[in-house]
């Protein structure tokens, strides 16, 4: 039976990614899969994909909104962009996404079928069956609106699919796995992330298969009429029990990365470690002046985000530490050190097809020192992190959806002092 992870609540919001970071999150998208794949299997890969916590981080440390509904759409583009030209080695594929691509999702999956000898007509029937779960059975106030079909050469799979309550301007992910999946009615998800708005009527929890049954019962003995007047008459005297709520992972409505967001310990722990192992692991990376040093500590979440633990991402702003956010939170995207990131991992991974491990083990590594110094470390307080992040943000290559750091650096320097 696929075992429920926890859930959260999503801010909605508009907007897209801007292209010049897209293709980077795709290129950083595939080489994290690839890295994973290469240590633990696809199916550990499958795993994460359908745990809230993990896919939340994975897209904080892509350098999307930490903590908004945008992650989903954005991620699941970013890994279908970047896996299609890797599906024959990886054996992974992504269909489906948002709006149009999800109403594509069973044309794609007979092709695919087709092509790897799957039954199509089976995994057509998953999709459309869970998507009418999430939208049916769970009556949570969210219209499904994305909807991505993650499945591997063997057909094993993950769904991922997202809702919206526009009145509420929230978001809700749904996390699907085959994983020991057994029934498709009675507690199939991996996770449902969202906070719970109102009274939900959940078919699908296993304590409703009475009343699932009973249903039938009922339609069948008394017809539709009978049911309502039955209705009528319980109205206001019978209350179900309260349904158990799930561990949920809140995301704040704010969009600056603040203190609570963030472990200090473990930021402390990756810093510390990126200062005692990169001179070591990455000695002709530091040769890269002014990049080198603060390339290795976004290495270092990068590679927590390959080799962590779940319960390691409970605090997904953390990892928006690596490369920033699109829209100036925590700070620009330094460019500079997203491109060097993206260099080394796709060096990593490139010489560990070849049989050459040392850089990937550096990696590892790296986050195996930091879990270690995270008990004893210290370190710079978040704001203060993020103020020397932000000074820096120009050198680097900063940039956002306003536009380049160094370009707007002097506007805002004006704009404090006359203040």
């Amino acid at each position: 039976m696929a075992r429920r992870t926890g859930s959260a609540d999503l801010p909605l919001h508009s907007g897209r990614v801007p292209a010049w970071l897209g293709t980077r999150m795709t290129s950083l998208g595939a080489i994290i899969t690839q890295a994973i794949v290469h240590h633990y299997g696809r199916d550990e890969f499958l795993s994460r994909l359908a745990h809230p916590y993990w896919f939340q981080s994975f897209g904080a440390v892509m350098g999307m909104d930490w903590h908004s509904s945008g992650i989903t759409t954005s991620v699941i583009g970013a890994l279908k962009r970047g896996l299609k030209p890797l599906a024959s080695e990886l054996g992974i594929h992504v269909c489906g996404g948002r709006g149009e691509h999800s109403r594509k999702t069973p044309d794609e999956l007979r092709v695919l079928s087709d092509r790897l000898g799957l039954d199509g007509e089976t995994l057509v029937r998953t999709s459309k069956l869970v998507a009418k779960v999430d939208s049916a059975a769970v009556q949570d106030g969210f219209d499904l609106y994305l909807h991505g079909f993650v499945v591997t050469d063997d057909g094993k799979w993950v769904v991922v699919q997202q809702g919206m309550n526009g009145d509420k301007r929230q978001a809700r992910r749904y996390h699907w796995h085959s994983q020991g999946l057994t029934s498709f009615v009675d507690t199939p998800h991996s996770a449902i992330d969202g906070r719970p708005q109102g009274e939900i009527v959940n078919l699908t929890d296993h304590r409703a298969e009475g009343s699932r049954n009973a249903q039938l019962d009922l339609l069948t003995a008394l017809g539709p009429d009978r049911i309502v007047s039955e209705l009528e008459r319980m109205s206001g005297t019978e209350r179900p029990p309260p349904q158990a709520l799930l561990p949920h992972l809140i995301m704040p409505a704010h969009h600056d990365v603040r203190p609570k967001d963030v472990f200090a310990r473990r930021l402390h722990g990756t810093l510390a470690a990126a200062a005692e192992r990169g001179p070591v692991d990455f000695p002709e990376l530091l040769l890269t002046s002014g990049v080198g040093a603060r390339t290795v500590r976004s290495l270092a979440m990068v590679a927590e985000v390959v080799h962590g633990a779940p319960y390691r991402f409970a605090d997904p702003a953390r990892f928006s530490l690596a490369h920033g956010g699109k829209d100036r939170h925590p700070y620009p995207v330094p460019i500079k050190v997203y491109d060097e990131t993206i260099r080394v991992l796709k060096s990593a991974v490139s010489s560990a097809k070849l049989g050459r491990e040392e850089e990937l083990g550096a990696l590892k590594r790296l986050d195996d020192q930091a879990r270690k110094l995270e008990r004893i470390a210290t370190g710079p307080s978040l704001d203060a992190f993020i103020v020397t992040e932000r000074a820096a943000s120009p050198g680097l290559d900063g940039r956002s959806v306003f536009g380049w750091e160094r370009d707007l650096a002097p506007a805002l320097t004006k704009r404090h002092s006359s203040t």
